[in-house]
């Protein structure tokens, strides 16, 4: 990976003043967004894959131009696409596509405007796997199936949230579901708790320990002895669940609305 070793960790504040300097490049030969990020503290550029956005993002010195930057992914464009290759493939949603809620396997169905019943549904079962069904136009089927994990998300979460609090005696001042990108969840020093909606995909008791982990935040804002105390002490046994989001999380960022 291009300089990716020697890349220093940026701040929370260092973060926020890069993505406000960020613009797209396109780059002859590849076909996912190149974002070039101008940082203060660059001394050089850099180059990485961001794996749960599936975009390439280059960090390059505030004076540096886009010519330049433009030509330094191209003099990696090969190592970008050996990259792009090993990451698992996008599912869109849409008629067909196989898909996990809650840790079940799932088979998209638009069926339209024929039946009645609620804007989306698990309760049939076609061959080995049930079916995910959407009603309404399949044109704005996506947009209702979206809508409806962020609500389901925001379902589950509330309640486990509810539950870890009440067994550590914590109390949040507010709960989001958003798209989050690689984070499953954060904690703000105010006390707001934020999670991924990917976390309806995977089995409930992961979206559990996620649930657990940010609510011990609000006791302890750190990964220190303390913080993992308290996890443990609503969620003993959690190894099992912080192994699934290793070895699996990444794939569940492949599904996502076209």
């Amino acid at each position: 990976m291009p300089n990716a070793s020697s890349s220093k960790r940026l701040s929370a504040r260092a973060r926020d003043n890069e993505h406000r300097r960020s613009m797209a490049l396109a780059v002859s030969g590849l076909d996912i967004p190149v974002e070039i990020r101008r940082h203060s503290a660059a001394r050089r550029m850099t180059l990485r894959v961001h794996q749960a956005r599936r975009v390439v993002i280059v960090t390059v010195p505030l004076r540096c131009n886009l010519a330049e930057a433009g030509r330094f992914v191209a003099s990696h464009v090969d190592w970008v696409k050996s990259r792009i290759g090993a990451l698992p493939v996008a599912v869109g949603f849409v008629d067909g596509a196989l898909m996990p809620v809650r840790g079940t396997i799932c088979r998209l169905k638009f069926i339209g405007t024929a039946e009645r019943g609620p804007v989306v549904s698990i309760n049939q079962v076609d061959g080995a796997f049930s079916v995910l069904a959407v009603r309404g136009d399949p044109v704005h089927a996506s947009r209702r199936l979206k809508d409806w994990l962020y609500s389901e998300a925001r379902q589950d979460l509330d309640a486990r949230v509810r539950y870890h609090a009440d067994r550590l005696g914590l109390r949040p001042k507010k709960l989001s579901v958003r798209d989050q990108g690689s984070r499953w969840g954060s904690c703000s020093s105010a006390g707001a708790l934020s999670f991924s909606w990917r976390l309806i995909l995977a089995p409930p008791d992961v979206l559990d320990y996620v649930a657990a982990h940010e609510v011990a935040h609000l006791g302890e804002m750190n990964h220190g002895p303390r913080f993992w105390a308290l996890v443990e002490q609503t969620l003993p046994n959690m190894e099992m669940q912080r192994q699934w989001l290793r070895l699996h999380g990444l794939d569940l960022h492949r599904y996502a609305p076209r």
